[in-house]
């Protein structure tokens, strides 16, 4: 018995920003430049390459060079092209992620600019447990 498999082209399940956020965001967690750069380039070619070259100023073989497989563009390169997205990058700490930081009320600062005040998880234990923190 012969199986026939069939090729998955991702760009045609991108059809919204919120696909396309947690499709990048799940790629950046695997932490592979290549992957990333592929990832981008499924999400250009969603939208359309032709549109985001314009958009972005670059030219459109300039767009799929830049794009294409084991290229190396420019830092400046793939910002324009996510901006033309309407994408940006965002950053987290992997030490907050580490030490399982847990978010509390907000709070207001004395200029009334509200704030998040951030606890470890430890200080939440200690003090459930009745144990006095230093934070």
């Amino acid at each position: 018995m012969t199986i026939k498999i069939s090729s998955l082209d991702v760009s045609e399940y991108l059809n919204d920003e919120e696909s396309i956020a947690a499709y990048l965001s799940a790629v950046v967690e695997e932490g592979d430049p290549k992957l990333l750069l592929a990832a981008i380039s499924d999400v250009a070619k969603a939208r359309g390459m032709s549109k985001i070259a314009t958009d972005s100023g670059l030219g459109r073989k300039s767009l799929y060079k830049a794009l294409s497989p084991n290229a190396k563009p420019r830092f400046d390169t793939i910002l324009r092209v996510l901006s033309s997205l309407g994408l940006q990058i965002g950053f987290s700490s992997l030490t907050a992620k580490k030490s399982k930081i847990a978010r509390t009320k907000p709070f207001h600062s004395k200029k009334g600019k509200r704030i998040l005040q951030l606890r470890s998880a430890s200080s939440t234990t200690a003090k459930k447990s009745g144990h006095k923190t230093n934070g």
